[in-house]
């Protein structure tokens, strides 16, 4: 793969896309990006207020830019079907399932679910279930319509313990998000299989930024009052990290670059740490067949959401 920046990005007029968590870092990139090469892209946020800002300066920074915000806490369930509900587009092209929270102390979302788990993969596993017909339905243009899922490096943590998926029996902050970006990758795998399975053109992929400067480092610490913790991410983020326009651009090809193939995983090539997007290395559980069924299943159980477009 040569490497491929903004500039090698296809236009996307007439293409309508979701960017989760994109009142910031990767989030507020990849849609702007999108917005500058002409998509129309609602701003799925949290925080209104912060959304709100982010669509002021996306449109400041791109004037001709058609976005809008709406309103979407990926750790509440009734907030994910309104927003299904409310989304104005009959057809989507592209949702990036970005959003996310990492090192977290323990807590519980709106539904009792552990926070990790419940916000990085269950939030998105229903998200991406109750748009599933907006996306089929996109399917006779081209590009067909793609569901990226923003995964990390830190999958190489653990993979999901199918017995314990809310960490109830022990909480190690690490581990439960590496398991959550081990579930993003076995989530792509599964809903890849079943788009397959049945006959839709329809690309689930999935993509990092490796180390990225965005205040996701930081939140975990600012969140138990530990300043020192708080310093020091913020230290690596100055010193170590790439800038949040390059930790955008794994998920920005995957969302846009022709020939991307099912299931692929799209990460910074050097070292998967930085650099320009190339094919990634990742840890052979999240292909484990087996297993994504099992968490499928579960995360159907668990969500209420059925995939009934893609039942085998």
């Amino acid at each position: 793969m040569a490497a491929w920046s903004v500039r090698d990005m296809p236009d996307q007029r007439g293409r309508n896309a979701v960017v989760t968590g994109a009142n910031s870092g990767l989030g507020y990139v990849t849609a702007r990006e999108l917005a500058r090469r002409g998509a129309r892209v609602v701003l799925a946020c949290r925080s209104e207020a912060r959304g709100r800002d982010a669509v002021e300066r996306l449109r400041t920074e791109v004037p001709q830019a058609e976005v809008e915000l709406g309103s979407l806490d990926l750790g509440d369930l009734a907030s994910v079907r309104a927003f299904a509900a409310w989304l104005p587009y009959e057809r989507l092209d592209l949702l990036v399932n970005n959003a996310g929270v990492m090192a977290m102390p323990y807590g519980v979302t709106a539904d009792g679910f552990e926070t990790q788990f419940g916000v990085n993969h269950l939030g998105h596993f229903a998200l991406t279930g109750l748009v599933l017909p907006r996306l089929l339905a996109a399917g006779d243009r081209t590009p067909g319509p793609r569901v990226v899922t923003v995964s990390s490096m830190a999958h190489l943590l653990g993979t999901v313990d199918l017995g314990d998926l809310n960490s109830g029996r022990s909480y190690r902050r690490w581990v439960a998000y590496g398991r959550s970006k081990t579930a993003n990758l076995l989530f792509t795998h599964e809903l890849a299989r079943r788009l397959a399975a049945a006959g839709a053109d329809v690309v689930a992929a999935a993509a990092h930024p490796g180390y990225a400067s965005t205040n996701l480092q930081t939140a975990g610490p600012r969140a138990e009052g530990r300043r020192t913790a708080e310093r020091m991410m913020a230290l690596g983020n100055r010193v170590l990290a790439q800038p949040a326009e390059a930790g955008a651009l794994p998920a920005l090809y995957a969302a846009t670059a022709p020939g991307v193939r099912p299931d692929s995983f799209t990460g910074p090539s050097l070292a998967m740490w930085r650099g320009a997007p190339a094919p990634s290395w990742r840890a052979p559980w999240t292909r484990d067949d087996r297993v994504a069924a099992r968490l499928w299943t579960a995360s159907e159980e668990l969500t209420g959401v059925s995939y009934d477009d893609l039942k085998v």
